[in-house]
């Protein structure tokens, strides 16, 4: 008789935000959309994990944190498919998919040398005009870029 043993990657979270389905290359991006660098909370960070639906992926897990949505939204530039988790009590309570907003300020950088956000000291701003593939266009220059 042959038994399997299985066990989580990751250990599990009393409170706080997970972050799931992240390319793995999206990974560390990720971390700094969310500007987690410095947190004084319990933070855990996995990558190349095993994904049924992925091959692999990549994941955050945030003790006692909970984020805006304003903020995990941002991360759907760099991952489309990541699924937010907010728990409580060991508790799954809320998920979600990350929506990408309608405009995007001070993430990305214009790929116009000659924008006047790559030579002035100013946020730069985006208009999503599609989803997928990812394209944004430049408030300032009207130039267009897909991520």
């Amino acid at each position: 008789m042959t038994t399997t043993k299985k066990e989580l990657a990751v250990a599990a979270l009393r409170n706080g935000t997970v972050i799931d389905h992240i390319p793995p290359k999206a990974l560390f991006k990720a971390v700094k959309i969310l500007g987690i660098e410095g947190l004084d909370t319990q933070l855990t960070i996995g990558n190349n994990l095993e994904s049924h639906r992925y091959g692999a992926k990549g994941i955050i897990k945030v003790a006692d944190t909970f984020f805006p949505e304003e903020t995990l939204n941002r991360i759907a530039l760099i991952a489309p498919t990541a699924v937010v988790n907010i728990i409580r009590e060991y508790e799954v309570v809320e998920k979600h998919p990350v929506e990408l907003p309608d405009e995007i300020v001070g993430l990305v950088k214009c790929d116009n040398p000659k924008c006047i956000t790559n030579n002035e000291p100013m946020a730069t701003r985006f208009h999503v005009i599609d989803r997928d593939p990812v394209t944004i266009k430049c408030h300032y220059c009207l130039h267009t870029q897909t991520n």
